[in-house]
C-alpha cells in the first residue's frame, strides 16, 4: 500500500524539462492499477461566473474503469471499460455511451491506464510560485489534436513522488473545472462490483 503524504509536495529535482516531468509522471501511473481517493471538484463558469463546488471519493482501475461518488448531490459516474454512466440524481437521469466516445474522462486517461501522455500532449513548465504550488511542478498539457472538453490540462505534480495532486482543465469557452485528489491511496483493492451501476427505478436514460 502505498500513500501519498498529506504534507506540502516534497521539492523537485532540479533543472528537469517539461518532457522529463511528463515521464516521470507516466512512470508512476504504469507502475499503478488502481487509484484511489477523496476528491474535490471546483467547476467555474466564465459566462455566469458562478462556481459550482462538489466532493466525494474516486476510484481508477485499470484498464479503463473509474467510479465517482459525489457526497454532496447524489451523482455517480462509473465506467466499466466499455461503458461509461453519468448518473445526475437530481434530474432523475443517467447519460450513457461508450467510454472511446466520452470526452468525460479524457483529461483523467492517464490515471486509468487508458492513456500515454506524450503521444496526445505538447508539454510546458510554468511556475509552480505562480500558481500556488510551491514545491512541485506545474505542467501544462496541450492536446496535439483539439478536443471540444478541453484547450488545456494543467497537472500539479508532486515533486517527490511525481503523483498528480490536482487537474485543471480550461475549456474554449474559458470555463475551468478543477479536481483535488486528497489522501491519495495507489494498488488498493476496489470494492466489489465498484465498476457496475443500476440506476433507481424511474431514471431516464439517455444515450446520445
Amino acid at each position: 500500500l502505498a500513500s501519498a503524504q498529506e504534507a506540502k509536495p516534497k521539492a523537485p529535482s532540479a533543472g528537469l524539462t517539461a518532457d522529463q516531468v511528463a515521464d516521470r509522471v507516466q512512470e508512476f501511473y504504469d507502475r499503478t492499477k488502481t487509484f484511489k481517493s477523496r476528491f474535490k471538484q471546483r467547476y467555474w463558469v466564465k459566462a455566469y461566473n458562478k462556481t459550482k463546488d462538489s466532493a466525494g471519493d474516486v476510484i481508477f482501475q485499470k484498464p479503463g474503469k473509474m467510479s465517482w461518488r459525489y457526497s454532496n448531490n447524489g451523482n455517480r459516474v462509473v465506467s466499466d471499460g466499455k461503458i461509461i454512466k453519468v448518473y445526475e440524481k437530481e434530474n432523475k437521469q443517467m447519460y450513457e455511451q461508450p467510454l472511446e466516445k466520452s470526452q468525460y474522462p479524457a483529461a483523467l486517461a492517464f490515471l486509468t491506464g487508458g492513456g500515454n501522455l506524450k503521444p496526445s500532449f505538447k508539454f510546458e513548465l510554468v511556475d509552480p510560485k505562480q500558481m500556488g504550488f510551491e514545491g512541485g511542478y506545474v505542467l501544462v498539457c496541450v492536446p496535439r489534436e483539439a478536443t471540444p472538453a478541453y484547450q488545456k490540462i494543467f497537472m500539479f505534480v508532486d515533486g517527490g513522488t511525481y503523483q498528480v495532486r490536482r487537474v485543471l482543465m480550461l475549456d474554449a469557452q474559458g470555463n475551468r473545472n478543477r479536481f483535488d485528489f486528497e489522501r491519495p491511496e495507489v494498488n488498493t483493492k476496489a470494492p466489489p462490483n465498484e465498476f457496475t451501476f443500476t440506476p433507481p427505478p424511474g431514471t431516464q436514460v439517455i444515450r446520445p
